[in-house]
């Protein structure tokens, strides 16, 4: 049975049958051993697969050549290449919530993911059991500290008294009895002196004896001696034993002063944690400061749960949840690193979303990958952003398919990759021409995942044989050469490799 190919069909497929053998083989009863091999069941693979795909294939031929074959006639057209993944929404625009407590923290409370909050609404509770006690604690060292400041400024000022009242007091008073004893000692000196001279003159006359005369002038010698010990008093209170207790004072008001600076800035210490820790007691109940959508942020890909729960632990500065703004989304998606070098900002993109289409651009694409690991399949890929369009209705975490446009060529031929074999000499493909095949070297360009742009190599209006390996026994030598060729390079850079190593 033949399907009439349509003429406004600029590609068309053919499918060659023996039906001469096919009625044959149904008088027989049934194909014989010696005739049908793993060649014939092949066939009949393939023939299943073409009725398969006859659903969706413009036609399907028939023609009198043995072995069935489905073309591809060349045609003119437009080929875009695009690579499209998988990506979910989120807003370039958000206000984060952060934990502004020291440490670690339990949380006791969150918001579902997805409420929409007014300003003042509870967002997260934090325990307070530990910031309670130390809040306590910092009070009381609070107190102890202002009592100790109070006693050394106390202290201050005693040791800036001490130094006044030794000047003007206990150093006046002391040279005064010094100097009241010095007079005394002149005096007395004085009245020795007259009394010695007073026995000379008697001495002489005949009235006292000579031993009298000795005791006045050794009374002299010992007035004279105490006046000098008073003296000598009076000089050491002046100039050393005053210099030596100002000192001392003057020591003890430094190391009160410095005593009393860290006093103070100990009770200041004190007072910023008592004041922190009341704080931090106010904030482990986190309030929305404005109206919005409240989500969580997203969790590490290989996490499998969030990591705000109730009784989860978390740290001083952790994101805790996001108020996106909901004017400003995009898409966040992986390129692969084969297709990345391709990418660039200012690139068109599509954005399927499940209730509809977006015309958007790319903004970003980051210059380091994204750690890979099993939980990624070891895939290297790098972040690209994807800026949306504002429109009504977009949610953060709405499922993606973004494509995003490579390239666009317009008016060229194109053949389909399958028509295309890679060997070490080039690419070729398989023209049917009157019935036969013909081998042709292909000078090819731009390609997707179904399509290839013929640069040179074949004409418009061509049919060109689809998957030849399976059907071309030239085609098949010789992919299995390249194939060969390609495993043989492997094992030499394994074996190397396994050199150097060594």
């Amino acid at each position: 049975m033949a399907t009439d190919v349509l003429p406004d069909s600029p590609n068309h497929f053919d499918a060659q049958s023996n039906s001469e053998n096919v009625q044959n083989t149904a008088s027989r009863g049934g194909p014989t051993p010696s005739r049908w091999g793993p060649k014939h069941y092949l066939i009949l693979c393939v023939l299943a697969a073409i009725s398969v795909g006859a659903a969706y294939l413009p036609t399907v031929l028939q023609s009198e050549e043995v072995g069935p074959k489905l073309t591809y006639r060349v045609a003119r057209g437009d080929l875009i290449v695009t690579v499209t993944e998988q990506g979910t929404l989120e807003s370039s625009n958000n206000t984060e919530i952060k934990c502004k407590v020291r440490g670690y923290s339990t949380v006791t409370f969150v918001i579902p993911a997805g409420t929409v909050v007014e300003p003042g609404d509870v967002l997260v509770r934090l325990d307070t059991k530990i910031i309670d006690e130390q809040h306590s604690l910092t009070k009381t060292n609070t107190f102890i500290a202002q009592a100790t400041l109070e006693q050394t400024k106390a202290n201050v000022a005693r040791s800036e008294i001490s130094i006044d009242a030794y000047k003007e007091g206990r150093f006046r008073t002391l040279l005064q009895e010094l100097e009241g004893e010095l007079q005394a000692k002149k005096r007395n000196l004085r009245t020795a002196q007259k009394m010695h001279k007073r026995s000379e003159s008697l001495f002489r006359q005949g009235y006292v004896t000579e031993l009298q005369v000795d005791g006045n002038a050794f009374t002299v010698k010992q007035a004279e001696l105490e006046l000098k010990v008073k003296e000598t008093e009076i000089k050491v209170l002046k100039e050393f034993t005053r210099a030596m207790q100002l000192e001392t004072l003057n020591g003890n008001l430094t190391a009160s002063q410095s005593k009393l600076a860290a006093d103070e800035a100990g009770l200041r210490m004190e007072i910023k944690r008592r004041d922190r820790a009341e704080q931090e007691l106010k904030d482990c109940i986190i309030k929305a400061e404005t109206g919005g959508l409240v989500i969580y942020p997203s969790a590490a890909s290989w996490k499998r749960t969030p990591d705000i729960t109730e009784g989860a632990n978390v740290r001083k500065d952790q994101v805790l949840l996001l108020m996106p703004d909901l004017s400003k989304m995009q898409v966040k998606v992986g390129i692969h690193e084969s297709m990345v070098e391709r990418v660039h900002a200012g690139l068109k993109a599509i954005v399927t979303l499940p209730d509809r289409t977006l015309d958007a651009e790319v903004s970003k694409v980051a210059t380091v990958t994204k750690p890979a690991g099993w939980w990624t399949g070891n895939v290297v890929k790098y972040d690209t952003i994807i800026d949306l369009p504002s429109d009504a209705g977009l949610k953060p975490g709405m499922s993606a398919e973004v494509e995003v446009i490579l390239a666009e060529h317009h008016d060229v031929l194109t053949v389909p990759v399958a028509a295309v074999v890679e060997t070490e000499e080039g690419d070729f493909c398989w023209v049917r021409i009157a019935g036969k095949t013909s081998k042709r070297r292909l000078e090819l360009g731009d390609s997707n995942d179904v399509f290839i742009l013929v640069k040179a190599g074949l004409n418009e209006g061509e049919e060109v044989v689809l998957n030849p390996t399976a059907f071309i026994e030239e085609a098949e030598k010789d992919a299995l050469a390249t194939i060969d060729a390609s495993n043989v390079s492997a094992d030499e850079e394994s074996s190397e490799e396994s050199t150097e190593s060594e």
